[in-house]
């Protein structure tokens, strides 16, 4: 089980981590998701601390097991409003969403069950 924890976190990490600078950093791709999704670009930087902040929360868990669940379903509530807003527009580009979303269950179950 502690494999799993460990490879499932990690692997949200490297996601969503990854996620995170290219919504910090300006790079047009974020941007040009914000506009087909009819949200503001001055929501952008702040998405991408979001992110940012559950990535770090999943790394501060492997110190304080709290802190990774907690992180963990926050990450989980944002990808839920990330597919709900590729929904709202009538996207059907919903794999990238699926697999940030999957990723964000399968670490709140692991961190969970290493917690309790």
């Amino acid at each position: 089980m502690f494999a799993a924890y460990v490879t499932l976190t990690v692997l949200a990490v490297v996601f969503n981590g990854s996620a995170a600078v290219t919504y910090l950093i300006g790079h047009d791709y974020p941007k040009t998701q914000a506009d087909m999704k009819r949200v503001p670009r001055s929501w952008v930087p702040v998405l991408g601390s979001l992110l940012a902040a559950g990535t770090l929360g999943l790394l501060a868990g492997f110190a304080v097991p709290l802190l990774g669940v907690l992180a963990a379903a926050g990450l989980v509530l944002y990808f839920i409003g990330a597919f709900a807003a590729h929904l709202r527009v009538g996207s059907r580009q919903l794999v990238g969403p699926a697999v940030f979303l999957a990723t964000a269950v399968a670490a709140l179950i692991v961190n969970v069950a290493h917690t309790w």
